[in-house]
């Protein structure tokens, strides 16, 4: 069959140690009809370089530049740029399954899926386990989705992009894009206001990312608590209105606010991160959630 175009985003910001083994797992994809848009926020380091060594290598790859501001910033550029029918993102210090791309997309044109998420790593040094929720092969409408969703509405395996195939049109006629003026966890975001225009998810439980944990810069519990409530508010006001739309508040209102309120028992930092946090710029962010 034809292969339909994948854009593959690629935001980048000073993981020049972690960059080349990013961008060769992308080129390396069984998927071959790629595009992959690697934005540099303002790297310090030789990630810059990197990225310009690999699009001179292969012409499916091409490299943005721009002053530093923030993981937001990087990817609405790229979106700009991308002409794919699927957009998958991949952060620059992490890496993905040979077969990552060929798994997704068949699976959103064998069943119809406008979004498709998988099961991934999480590397933490020598240690490798697998995250995800959503147990098996399934096809689930928005409703069923929305169901699975807010029975762990704090997990990466919902909250991130870099485990998921989504199609561009449906970002294009919505006009989605990533909120700037966020702190963290406009991934989050994203993919609830993505949520609202899908038909069918399907749910791939073989993982095909891998998130590294690397040592990042630490900041005070005060100020992850804070902005982890921050956070939490926002949500909350996303997923109200989610479930309005699809006409499950009723029924879900209670796990709804149950969310809101764990911001005050969950022992006050990220679940599974503690006080460690990543850089503030492009590649450093992750959303407030964890596998």
């Amino acid at each position: 069959m034809n292969e339909p175009l994948v854009s593959i985003i690629v935001p980048v910001y000073n993981v020049e140690s972690y960059l080349s083994p990013c961008l060769e797992s992308i080129q390396r994809q069984s998927w071959r009809n790629l595009e992959v848009l690697m934005v540099d926020d303002g790297s310090t380091d030789g990630s810059s370089a990197v990225c310009a060594d690999m699009a001179v290598a292969d012409p499916r790859f091409r490299l943005l530049r721009q002053e530093n501001a923030g993981v937001s910033a990087a990817r609405n550029a790229a979106l700009t740029l991308a002409g794919g029918k699927y957009l998958q993102f991949v952060d620059g210090d992490d890496r993905i399954h040979p077969q990552a791309t060929e798994t997704l997309v068949h699976a959103a044109e064998a069943m119809g899926a406008d979004l498709v998420l998988s099961h991934f790593y999480r590397v933490d040094g020598e240690r490798q386990a697998v995250r995800g929720h959503i147990k098996g092969e399934r096809l689930l409408t928005r409703q069923e989705f929305a169901r699975e969703m807010v029975k762990a509405p704090a997990n990466y395996y919902y909250g991130v992009l870099w485990n998921k195939l989504y199609r561009r049109s449906i970002v294009e006629s919505r006009g989605l894009r990533f909120e700037r003026e966020v702190a963290w966890g406009e991934d989050f975001l994203f993919n609830l206001e993505y949520i609202r225009s899908v038909r069918l998810v399907a749910a791939v439980p073989r993982p095909l990312y891998y998130y590294i944990k690397r040592p990042g810069s630490l900041v005070s519990t005060q100020a992850t608590l804070r902005r982890t409530i921050e956070m939490k508010r926002t949500t909350f006001d996303y997923y109200k209105d989610l479930y309005q739309d699809l006409d499950l508040y009723d029924e879900q209102k209670a796990k709804v606010y149950r969310y809101l309120i764990s911001t005050a028992v969950d022992g006050l930092t990220l679940p599974g991160e503690g006080v460690e946090r990543r850089g503030r710029s492009a590649a450093g962010r992750r959303a407030g959630q964890e596998g």
